[in-house]
């Protein structure tokens, strides 16, 4: 009985953060028709792809349930929402429409605050994704991030991110030799560290690490991270295609949400990169977007997403070929799962 207490609470916290990012998506877009018009070229969803984005939504949920009462990892993380950042920051979402807005409608994709310092990063980084405001280099856009993307995932961010906990557990098995405290698991692009924190909860000794671009975003991790007793954050401000690592270093790396934003040579590049410093026999688990090749009917959801939100290299990475460029890199034996809409690659680099 209280398995199944526990099961329902999780469903209704669930279907709630869903129903919420739909009602906060469908008024944003009608306040949005009404004081500042976009002109996109969106195609409306024909109703049996709704009823299998719903389907496809359960599956991911049952599966997060599933694996948390199999001990991956703790069934409190199932409830771990940052109600406090909510309640401070949503406001203040909702205060930045109208910014959001004007950057849609005259399609600004470089517009930053004055105080924002936008030299020595990539050019492709450089720009607004999703129209955001100071893209991923301000402090006022790290604390919206994690509740943008629980939005716009319709509240199972969260639960997508957890799909990469199982195979990682799973894949560390190689190195049972080695004790728990000497095994080193690096986040690539690791934001404002939700999925480490998430790491932490499944593998509470390993020694883990964190790069990302953003100084921002990685004082928020710190932040984050250091709530957690006993934590010591090990985070550097680092470009993925150059990690300032040894080479062999980490028994597991990974990767959340990156590769969609990235021009086609430079996922080759991380992905050489990640090969680089994963020790021979580890994994490297990838969490990004599906592609066009996993799901063919959802290529009008797929277009949308282009079109509605500043994506320029997304058109390009639902075609690439992600299974090849990791070969190429020198990994083997990939896996491919897919879980709602989110895409996993779990690929191994070949034992010594």
């Amino acid at each position: 009985m209280p398995d199944t207490l526990t099961k329902f609470t999780y469903q209704t916290f669930q279907q709630s953060k869903s129903i919420f990012g739909l009602a906060h998506k469908t008024l944003s877009t009608e306040l949005m028709k009404i004081f500042s018009p976009v002109e996109n070229k969106t195609t409306p969803l024909p109703p049996e792809l709704i009823v299998k984005l719903q389907e496809f939504l359960n599956n991911l949920l049952e599966t997060d349930w599933e694996d948390a009462e199999k001990g991956v990892y703790p069934k409190s993380l199932l409830f771990d929402n940052p109600w406090q950042d909510f309640f401070i920051y949503y406001p203040q979402l909702c205060m930045d429409f109208a910014q959001t807005w004007e950057r849609a409608k005259y399609k600004k994709h470089q517009d930053f605050s004055a105080d924002v310092d936008t030299k020595n990063y990539p050019k492709y980084y450089v720009r607004n994704y999703h129209y955001q405001t100071d893209g991923y280099l301000s402090e006022f856009s790290a604390n919206l991030y994690d509740l943008q993307v629980e939005i716009l995932f319709n509240g199972c961010a969260d639960a997508m991110r957890r799909r990469i906990l199982a195979p990682l557990k799973e894949g560390l098995k190689v190195f049972e030799t080695v004790p728990a405290t000497q095994q080193r698991v690096l986040d690539i692009a690791c934001g404002t560290g939700r999925t480490l924190k998430m790491i932490r909860a499944t593998l509470p000794q390993a020694s883990l690490f964190g790069t990302d671009l953003s100084p921002t975003y990685l004082r928020k991790a710190n932040q984050l991270l250091s709530e957690i007793p006993g934590e010591l954050p090990q985070l550097l401000q680092a470009n993925a295609e150059e990690l300032p690592y040894l080479d062999d270093y980490f028994h597991a790396t990974t990767c959340v949400f990156l590769f969609h934003e990235l021009p086609a040579t430079v996922r080759q590049r991380i992905m050489n990169e990640a090969f680089r410093v994963t020790k021979p026999g580890g994994i490297f688990i990838i969490c990004d977007s599906i592609q066009l090749s996993d799901l063919p009917e959802f290529e009008p959801m797929l277009d949308n997403f282009h079109e509605t939100y500043h994506e320029p290299y997304y058109r390009n990475y639902i075609t690439d070929n992600l299974v090849e460029r990791l070969e190429t890199a020198g990994f083997e034996n990939i896996e491919i799962q897919v879980h709602h809409v989110s895409k996993y690659l779990i690929a191994r680099k070949p034992s010594a």
